[in-house]
């Protein structure tokens, strides 16, 4: 099949889904009311409270919720074939994750900016919101270990893919100091200096692996591990301005652009895709996801169709920037279909890849060798891209390697190919570790609340003590789980954990569109909620008695099992608070009838 047909098709049902079903919900589900005070009008402070541009804040949106996720999950689900992925992507994008989105945004806006867990206490009472703080910090602290996978077998072992990676926190510090006191306000110019200097560290870096300097450089996986955990640790702690900001903008710029350029080289390029339509692998076996493709394509593609982390910046940072209730449509659901196209451009990169070589990078050596499969141009392309290709699991080799592929082909770059390749992984490394500094901070924050509630002076956010310890402990968290855990492992449980938030998400929801009276639309929420669940429950199940307890990963089975006990108690408890408030409902129609 040609590449550019499945970039038409994505682009037209995208498109046709926001004008239909997204104006759909906007209008009559959530009824959005442009005459509503939002929460940045009524609490306008400068600070956390500010009235934002629609098309700035959307580009703030995208950037946060778009990590990983959409870039590495449709690669790793290219094991089984590239309509599966097409299909969930397409379909769960439009009918799950983009309707997931713009519920919690509007939940949020509509509850003065209050996070998930605060809309649950008011629904649950105090108790299980309790509950719902704990799963959302549990399941971040398996998100940053799922995320932290890739980056780490994208750059063991790879000096040039170290340096030009790490090259980019100093440019980011560089240019926090220059907006916070050389030049405040002058964001045009941090971003040309930012830029100049990450492209000075993609060209510096094949020159860098060629002197004494690469020694220092090359890091083991569990090197790299530790390193990362220091890093989320250095992120969480320093000031906002010096770290995590600039690399939040400057990467936004790298997403677009990349994404771009990958569009518009497969439309130029117009490679065949060359992985078949379903592979045997969905009947389970596969070397690079351990399970079949239910429960585990939906689990394994989150960001780019459903997604449980967005709901914690939907009812974060950009419930509190709305300057008009009109705005949640283009954020929300916008926001998410745009994130679907990025995912879709990332399995076709993957899947234009001869199929051997597909799976020589994405599996382990002992596992590839039994698939009885011959690498076609594997050995052609690590001469290339400088970097032995062979045996790097995780998805993020594999996608550098798919959109260099296409760059390649363009006439007159075929001698680029080895910049490509790392401008690539350091494009996939920036995505992934702006979530990673976020999410570590966010749940430095969280653990400071839940920590404060026993102990008030563990929750004086001023504090450098407290500052100190919760970065620490959040980062060690999360780095012992990437220290101790492979793609097999780690992956399937990031999943399960993404998933169990998007359930909880789609139940909290649920509530508020029956809260307001909105009952016969429900369905919107709650089939993708059964479904989610479901498919939750199932991976979970699959997880601990298939991976986990037969290779003897006691702790990552009993993690698993808490996922189960809390997305069973918190569905639970709203199914209660339904059938309650619709009890209410039924009997105010029924007094007002007989009066």
């Amino acid at each position: 099949m040609n590449s550019i047909v499945l970039v038409i098709i994505g682009l037209l049902v995208l498109i046709i889904a926001y004008r239909t079903y997204g104006a759909f919900i906007a209008a009559k589900v959530l009824a959005l009311d442009e005459s509503k005070k939002v929460p940045s009008e009524v609490h306008n402070d400068g600070r956390d409270y500010v009235p934002t541009n629609k098309w700035v804040l959307l580009g703030h949106h995208f950037a946060a919720i778009a990590g990983a996720g959409p870039l590495i999950g449709p690669v790793l689900a290219a094991q089984f074939g590239f309509l599966p992925g097409t299909l969930w992507i397409l379909i769960g994008g439009v009918l799950a994750g983009a309707v997931h989105d713009i519920v919690v945004l509007f939940a949020s806006v509509r509850h003065d900016g209050q996070s998930i867990a605060e809309i649950a206490k008011i629904y649950f009472g105090k108790k299980m919101g309790l509950v719902t703080s704990i799963a959302v910090l549990f399941i971040l602290i398996i998100t940053m270990a799922g995320l932290g996978i890739p980056v780490v077998n994208s750059l063991y072992n790879s000096p040039w893919g170290t340096f030009t990676v790490g090259f980019t926190i100093p440019v980011a510090i560089l240019v926090g100091i220059y907006l916070k006191f050389i030049r405040p306000g002058k964001i045009g110019e941090a971003t040309l200096i930012g830029m100049a200097l990450i492209l000075v560290g993609v060209i510096a870096g094949p020159y860098i692996e060629h002197t004494a300097l690469a020694r220092y450089l090359t890091f083991s996986a569990k090197q790299m591990s530790l390193i990362l955990a220091v890093y989320g640790f250095l992120a969480a702690a320093l000031p906002v301005w010096l770290l995590l900001l600039p690399r939040d903008y400057l990467s936004t710029y790298m997403k677009i652009g990349v994404i771009g350029a990958l569009a518009l080289g497969i439309i130029f390029v117009r490679p065949v895709l060359q992985m078949p339509a379903v592979t045997q692998f969905v009947h389970g076996g596969g070397p690079v996801i351990p399970g079949k493709v239910f429960p585990f394509l939906f689990i394994t593609i989150a960001c780019g169709a459903l997604s449980g982390f967005h709901a914690l910046i939907g009812s974060g940072t950009t419930p509190k920037l709305i300057s008009n209730e009109r705005d949640i449509l283009p954020i929300g659901y916008g926001a998410m279909l745009l994130e679907s196209f990025i995912a879709l451009m990332a399995l076709i990169a993957a899947t234009v890849l001869p199929t051997a070589d597909y799976f020589a990078i994405n599996s382990l050596p002992a596992a590839f060798a039994k698939l009885n499969m011959v690498p076609h141009e594997l050995g052609f392309l690590s001469k290339l891209v400088g970097e032995n290709l062979a045996g790097r699991p995780g998805g993020s080799v594999s996608l550098a390697v798919g959109m260099s592929y296409v760059f390649y082909k363009i006439p007159g770059l075929s001698h680029l190919m080895a910049y490509w390749y790392h401008f690539c992984i350091m494009f996939e490394a920036l995505f992934i570790l702006t979530t990673i500094d976020a999410g570590t901070r966010i749940g430095r924050y969280l653990l400071q609340d839940l920590f404060g509630q026993a102990y008030k002076p563990l929750a004086n956010k001023n504090s450098w003590f407290n500052i100190i310890f919760f970065s620490a402990l959040m980062s060690a968290s999360w780095g012992y789980l990437l220290y101790t855990g492979n793609i097999s492992t780690i992956w399937p449980l990031f999943g399960v954990a993404n998933q169990t938030l998007a359930a909880i998400a789609f139940a909290i929801g649920t509530t508020v569109i029956i809260k307001m009276g909105k009952q016969k639309y429900a369905m919107i929420t709650i089939i993708p909620m059964i479904f989610i669940a479901i498919v939750t429950l199932s991976a979970s199940f699959t997880n601990i008695f298939t991976n986990y307890l037969p290779n003897n990963k006691t702790i990552l089975a009993v993690l698993s099992g808490i996922l189960i006990l809390m997305l069973l108690v918190i569905i639970a408890e709203s199914i209660k608070v339904w059938i309650k408030e619709i009890k209410k409902i039924n009997m105010a129609i029924k007094d007002n009838e007989v009066a």
